[in-house]
């Protein structure tokens, strides 16, 4: 059970980002617009967590495609990984803060 949870919130085993974005991987920022607007990963889609059940839509027909959650510090995106799991998104990854994630996507 810890286990489960310690994953959910991103302290499991950390997969390559850069190797799920160059193999088709979606990041997904759950931060504000406003958030997003200050400064994002190139290429990610903008669906802030507190509206992501409301506009799941944006991701029709990518339920298996490998999602990559990000948001200011790791919070959120776990929140909205959970969602997307529960909505039936088969491979979703807890990727942390976007700047952090951002760095691991530029090698």
């Amino acid at each position: 059970m810890l286990k489960s949870i310690l994953n959910l919130l991103g302290f499991g085993p950390k997969p390559d980002y850069y190797e799920l974005v160059e193999n088709g991987a979606i990041v997904v920022d759950v931060r504000s617009k406003g958030e997003f607007k200050s400064g994002h990963i190139e290429g990610s889609i903008n669906i802030p967590v507190e509206g992501l059940r409301k506009n799941i839509g944006e991701l029709e027909g990518k339920q298996n495609t490998t999602i990559i959650t990000c948001c200011a510090s790791g919070m959120r995106s776990a929140t909205a990984k959970g969602v997307l799991k529960a909505k039936g998104f088969k491979t979703v990854h807890n990727g942390g803060a976007w700047i952090s994630l951002d760095q691991k996507l530029h090698k």
